[in-house]
């Protein structure tokens, strides 16, 4: 073989090894590329699963706790329709199941159609007309002798009612009122006063109005409720230390009445 030859064999075997790293070289930058690909992939699709995850809803929210443990309520429905009086036949001089289902729980009331037959026709009627949905209960009083949370107003204001009045019935003469018990809240007319609004009594509380206050019922379960608001207090700027709007507010969402079976 001449020098030539063996040169050229030389050459050849060169070329095809570096034709054969060249081959391992591009499968080696392709294999790369492909792992590159796969791992940008990951990457993008962890990124998306975790913004997915970041953004999938996990139910509603828990409704936050009041001073005394309530549900935060709602916003008030604001003003109401404007009604008629009902008859007060519709109490049929009958007992009533009330429930009051309140942002605190439920508050249950007996409404005796008998004694009180026009302040209890009202609250039936109101509440089948859904008057209280979401309704503040806006005034609460600690101070002694005057233990009370007052409700019924759509507006949270102490200023609604439901467009007719009636006069007080039912009214204790000694202006006592004991705890447990359900009345009206009046203006001082004693003859149309009354309308939409009520007190919760869980503490004997004297009212010396020569007229008095509409007593319709009593409150059979749900008391300690009333009591855990008043235990947390008014707000401040009220109308004195011992009565305001509650601290802890409470909101009646809706009512439910019921004839009770003799």
């Amino acid at each position: 073989m001449t020098k030539k030859q063996e040169r050229d064999r030389a050459r050849r075997r060169w070329e095809k090894q570096q034709a054969t790293q060249a081959a391992r070289a591009a499968k080696r930058d392709r294999t790369r590329r492909v792992a590159a690909i796969v791992a940008t992939v990951a990457v993008v699709a962890a990124l998306v699963g975790g913004l997915a995850i970041a953004l999938k809803p996990e139910g509603p929210a828990k409704p936050q706790a009041t001073a005394a443990g309530c549900e935060q309520p709602p916003q008030p429905m604001g003003t109401a329709a404007k009604l008629e009086l009902p008859d007060k036949a519709t109490a049929k001089g009958a007992t009533w199941t009330a429930t009051l289902t309140t942002n605190c729980g439920d508050i249950v009331l007996d409404l005796d159609g008998a004694k009180a037959p026009q302040a209890v026709a009202s609250f039936i009627q109101l509440a089948k007309a859904d008057y209280w949905l979401n309704s503040p209960c806006q005034r609460l009083g600690i101070g002694d002798g005057f233990k009370l949370l007052q409700c019924g107003d759509p507006t949270g204001t102490g200023q609604g009612n439901p467009g007719y009045g009636f006069g007080v019935e039912n009214a204790p003469k000694d202006g006592t009122y004991p705890r447990g018990t359900v009345a009206m809240a009046r203006t001082p007319d004693p003859v149309k006063g009354n309308g939409g609004q009520f007190f919760l009594v869980n503490g004997e509380t004297s009212l010396p109005d020569p007229n008095g206050y509409t007593i319709f019922g009593t409150i059979t379960k749900g008391l300690d409720i009333v009591d855990k608001v008043a235990a947390a207090g008014v707000q401040p700027g009220g109308e004195s230390e011992t009565t305001g709007a509650p601290e802890a507010p409470i909101s009646i969402l809706r009512v439910a009445v019921t004839e009770k079976k003799a």
